[in-house]
């Protein structure tokens, strides 16, 4: 598409399962803020948003539910424009965040604020920044040898991984009791209490962090096809693998600080965004609305199916990814790939 001197150029299938991908957000949004002891149906919901719902729907839907699944949108959103980023950085479909260590990282971070600092939403997302950047440099500075390629970053990552799994452990030992069962509830990943200063530190993360990766996606595919050749095509590559890191840390650390680490979200988005889209670029958009549709579905399931809010949406995610790999893994066994 031409505008002027400008030319836009896009998949249509990428862009058509975007829009189908909003839709389906939007309708388990609708469906999980009617979903409660208080029951109302997506019509009463919709005109609550308008200011012409049922009397008292407006405390339960604007101040009660409507946080939570805003919350869950926005973190699966950023959740999976991250794992995008860098399974297309690593070139590695198990280079995600959450394993490769970033996810730990800011998990960290955020533990000590909370066990040690006694502290609220904006100081839990400060640690878990700068926990999350932390780790950043110290995977890139271990990973680097004349550049960093992508099955160094992983394996120093996941080496990583597990030195931070370590201390996240002596942080539970050495809190006091009450912290530590606040501490565990949180590491979960879970939407229960959140409100609106959540929807807040999600949304940040997408305010400063989603253009920088939008501006910079068309270089994910040339830094997919190698250093040399994405600098032959004037893409500098380690600058922009630098810029990417970044913003894809930035991204996970937020969204761990407003829903604390959701397992496998990262990594499982992007791959089924790829089968649906059948793309095998990095598809930034179409992971990050999977990414969405996957956190709010896993959030309603858990509330209809236990008649609650109170079961943490990292279980349903956690049971739902291992079975997603476990298929993936009995079918490239079939395939006679593995």
């Amino acid at each position: 598409m031409r505008l002027g001197r400008l030319s836009l150029r896009f998949d249509l299938r990428a862009v058509l399962v975007s829009l189908v991908l909003i839709l389906i957000g939007a309708a388990v949004v609708v469906l999980s803020v009617g979903t409660g002891t208080y029951q109302l149906s997506p019509p009463q919901v919709l005109r609550t948003f308008i200011g012409d719902g049922p009397p008292g729907a407006d405390f339960i839907v604007l101040g009660l539910r409507l946080p939570r699944a805003l919350v869950g949108l926005l973190v699966g959103f950023g959740s999976g424009m991250a794992g995008a980023v860098f399974q297309s950085l690593t070139r590695n479909p198990l280079g995600s965040p959450d394993i490769i260590g970033f996810g730990n990282g800011a998990s960290a971070g955020a533990l000590v604020a909370i066990i040690f600092l006694d502290a609220g939403a904006p100081q839990t997302a400060f640690g878990a920044m700068t926990g999350g950047f932390a780790t950043a440099v110290a995977v890139y500075l271990l990973a680097w040898r004349r550049g960093v390629h992508g099955y160094r970053l992983v394996l120093v990552g996941i080496g990583l991984s597990a030195v931070l799994g370590a201390v996240t452990s002596f942080l539970f030992i050495r809190a006091e009791l009450g912290k530590a069962a606040q501490a565990a509830t949180w590491m979960i990943g879970s939407l229960n209490d959140r409100g609106w200063s959540e929807v807040r530190i999600a949304a940040l993360g997408l305010v400063l962090f989603a253009p920088v990766i939008l501006g910079y996606a068309r270089r994910l595919t040339l830094l997919e096809m190698g250093d040399d050749t994405a600098g032959a095509l004037g893409v500098p590559p380690e600058r922009s693998r630098l810029i990417l890191l970044a913003a894809g840390t930035g991204l996970t650390a937020l969204a761990v600080a407003a829903a604390g680490p959701i397992p496998f979200l990262a990594m499982a988005a992007p791959q089924l965004a790829r089968r649906v889209t059948r793309n095998p670029g990095p598809n930034v958009l179409p992971a990050a609305w999977m990414g969405a549709v996957l956190v709010t579905t896993a959030d309603l399931v858990t509330q209809r199916v236990t008649g609650s809010a109170l079961m943490p949406v990292g279980v349903a995610m956690g049971v739902g990814g291992g079975l997603y790999l476990a298929w993936l893994l009995l079918r490239e066994r079939r395939a006679h790939r593995l």
